[in-house]
This record gives C-alpha cells, structure tokens and sequence, in this order.
C-alpha cells in the first residue's frame, strides 16, 4: 500500500503528464502515445518529483524555493502549462481545480 506522500507525487505526475499530453496533441499533433520530446519531458517530471525534497508538503512548482528543473526543462514546462492550463478545465476540470488549489 502506497503512502501519503507517495500518493500525493503520484497525483501531481498525472496531472503534469495530462498537461504535457494536451499540449502534445495540440502543438505536436504526434497521433496515440505522443511525440519523443513530449515523452521525455514525462520522465524528466517523473524523475524530478520522486527526489522532491518537499515530499508530501511540496507546494506547487510555481512557488517553490528550490528550483530542481535544469533551465531548458524549466521553460518548457511553463511552456507546455500556459498552453494546457485553460484546457485543463473542459477536459479534466477536478484535475484542474486540484491544481489551482493547490498553487494558491
């Protein structure tokens, strides 16, 4: 049985891979399973939120003090949330209010 923490980072990937596949399907148009860059960028994020310092208290990204993304993956997430971010909220709009929420 997973933990707390391990189920809060789980929920966080699923919502950043929902946003990298909106913005894959709409920028990339890669067809099912998304293009190489988009995948990735998916296990750099999984990657990233397993060594999160923070663990269950992390707080969004956005407000985070220690910035773990490398500077190119940094501007490409803000990239791929600007892009996803309005869409979130017809296509998973519980996902999208958690995540809103949460960076409040």
């Amino acid at each position: 049985m997973k933990d707390k923490t391990e189920k809060i980072l789980e929920k966080e990937k699923k919502t950043v891979w929902v946003m990298i596949d909106l913005y894959c399907q709409g920028r990339h148009n890669p067809g099912a399973g998304g293009c190489g860059e988009c995948k990735e960028l998916k296990e750099y994020t999984a990657l990233k939120l397993s060594k999160c310092p923070f663990g269950a208290k992390k707080p969004a990204c956005s407000k985070c003090k220690v910035h773990c993304y490398e500077p190119a993956k940094r501007e490409k997430i803000k990239e791929v949330m600007r892009y996803a971010g309005p869409r979130m909220l017809t296509k998973h709009p519980l996902m999208a209010i958690r995540h809103l929420l949460k960076s409040k």
